[in-house]
């Protein structure tokens, strides 16, 4: 079984390197279509949490990507051997995740966001490995049950 912790690496490597990518072409506010009205790539400097709710709470969001985090290794070690494919992929997008965004908040006080589907707020590649590693853990404790 492949291990959680490349996972998680790879995904906070694609994390940093896409928002890099976007931070050093772009400016804040600036949108690049890729496909007009459907897929942009526009640059935000997200200082809040999903849909930019609860903007310049940076200690609390720092505070819950330390737990988060914190969780899911404390889920790892416990788990281990008891660790399903889609259990251990849930926590390593999680991880991964979790991980490349709070980099962000304690570098540059803020989330690097640029993924723009027009009809969803912006978000990164962090953002979609936490949406679907959370999806993975809910389905994997439904099936359970």
């Amino acid at each position: 079984m492949t291990r959680p912790w490349w996972i998680s690496s790879i995904t906070l490597g694609a994390d940093q390197l896409t928002k890099h990518l976007i931070a050093s072409r772009c400016l804040p506010g600036e949108s690049l279509p890729l496909i007009p009205s459907v897929l942009h790539l526009t640059y935000v400097q997200n200082t809040g949490a999903a849909f930019g709710l609860f903007k310049g709470q940076r200690a609390l969001f720092l505070l819950l990507s330390l737990l988060v985090i914190a969780w899911v290794i404390r889920e790892f070690l416990l788990r281990r051997s008891a660790l399903t494919p889609s259990l251990m992929w849930g926590y390593a997008l999680v991880l991964g995740g979790a991980a490349g965004n709070l980099i962000d908040r304690l570098r540059l006080g803020y989330v690097v966001d640029f993924i723009d589907l027009k009809v969803w707020p912006v978000f990164n590649v962090g953002d979609s490995a936490i949406t679907i590693g959370v999806a993975l853990l809910i389905w994997r404790g439904l099936r359970k049950r």
